[in-house]
């Protein structure tokens, strides 16, 4: 029986194919990658990033990311999804830079003490690139890897030695908190963010053991550490919204790399259900009708992680909860993505983020439930072609608000 690409997104490729394809839908369609081949088995590259893997975990592979060579300007561009989206990066664009990246790796214990390891921390802290020299035990495999969390990868080689050859600049905020043994890595990433750190570094730094209580300090795979982070951030920001003033009606749209959002505030105490929806026919649901997965939290907040929806569920939430903030309400949100044929390359769950940040910029009041209900229906019935009636019965924001009265609905309703 074939594996349905809507479930698989391309993450159990290998030749010969085990899914009962005779091809992957999903890589065949991947743009052309821009790959630079390496024909010797050491390099100088600066390395703008870390990357920490999950397989065979407690011992996992722990790699810098680095071009094959130095670059004196723009280094940061190989691993800045917020530069990306401010500058209007394409899915080329964020592929010509990640699929040139050699991942030279080594594997190590989470927990134990590494020579290799104290480099990828200080990798992970510098304010800026790093230029390191690599010694391969044999020339790097060019094999793309994607995801739905992770950001693209480019070629992976296995690491005799790497040896940091310009000083790393870190900045005095990080190191103090970094060199806080006694601070958890909740309450560390919770501070850096404040300070105006993005979650990109947040979940570097993470990932490579440098935040937590002594004793607890291991490597984190980046995969789990993205959405940690994401998660970490968007619950202190939730304490900060709830003692706000709820929201009006409010209705936003926007889009970024063929991920469309449309962003429902009802005025209610905080609540907050995801939809993300596969548009027929594109490249993550070669069906012919629309698919979907869902999670949702309540006022009380969740007590596991959600099922469905993965990273995108925390990656969403954050950018709408910095808007919240930023307007000083609190409300229920209902948050529709629409995955079109637009988006040919899974890049990772930056491109929510991102998306939805984009999106929050673009928005409406309405004077009550009804007028935006019937204008959202309207617009994506004009814009998808797509009746979302349905999407709103199975909601669980939705019938909680239709059954749950207000206070002020309590003092005012009728005897």
């Amino acid at each position: 029986m074939k594996k349905d690409c809507f479930s698989c997104h391309g993450k159990w490729y290998t030749q010969p194919m085990t899914c009962g394809h005779s091809f992957c839908p999903i890589y065949t369609k991947l743009p052309k990658m821009k790959t630079i081949r390496l024909e010797k088995e050491n390099f100088v590259g600066t390395a703008p990033s870390v990357f920490v893997g999950r397989y065979g975990y407690p011992h996992v592979n722990v790699g810098i990311l680095a071009p094959p060579e130095t670059v004196e300007k723009d280094g940061e561009l190989y691993d800045s999804p917020q530069e990306w989206s401010r500058r209007g990066f394409q899915i080329q664009d964020v592929l010509d830079f990640r699929s040139v990246l050699i991942n030279s790796r080594m594997q190590a214990p989470v927990k134990a003490a590494h020579k290799y390891v104290e480099i990828t921390q200080e990798v992970a802290l510098a304010s800026k690139p790093v230029d390191v020299e690599f010694f391969l035990q044999k020339k790097p495999t060019y094999q793309v890897s994607t995801s739905n969390v992770e950001t693209v990868l480019g070629a992976h080689a296995q690491l005799k030695k790497a040896v940091l050859t310009s000083n790393p600049h870190i900045d005095s905020r990080v190191d103090k908190i970094v060199s806080d043994s006694d601070l958890k890595a909740s309450e560390a990433i919770t501070a850096l963010y404040k300070k105006g750190f993005d979650e990109t570094f947040l979940t570097r730094i993470l990932s490579v053991g440098n935040l937590g209580l002594k004793t607890q300090r291991k490597l984190v795979p980046t995969r789990w550490g993205i959405t940690a982070t994401d998660d970490i951030i968007g619950k202190q920001l939730i304490e900060e919204i709830k003692d706000y003033k709820t929201s009006d009606y409010q209705l936003f749209f926007g889009n970024y790399l063929g991920n469309y959002f449309l962003v429902l505030f009802f005025p209610r105490v905080w609540s907050y259900e995801l939809f993300e929806m596969y548009m027929p026919s594109t490249l993550l649901n070669q069906e012919n009708e629309v698919k979907y997965t869902t999670d949702h939290e309540f006022y009380g907040g969740r007590k596991s992680y959600v099922s469905e929806t993965a990273g995108g569920y925390y990656a969403a939430r954050i950018s709408l909860l910095e808007k919240m903030k930023e307007m000083k309400r609190q409300g229920a949100v209902l948050v529709l993505r629409f995955i079109t044929d637009e988006y040919t390359t899974p890049l990772g769950v930056w491109v929510v983020r991102q998306s939805v940040r984009k999106t929050m910029d673009h928005g409406q009041i309405f004077a009550c439930e009804e007028d935006m209900m019937s204008y959202a229906k309207q617009f994506i019935l004009e814009r998808f072609h797509f009746d979302i009636s349905n999407i709103f019965k199975k909601s669980k924001i939705l019938e909680y608000i239709h059954t749950q009265k207000t206070l002020f609905g309590v003092f005012t309703s009728k005897p």
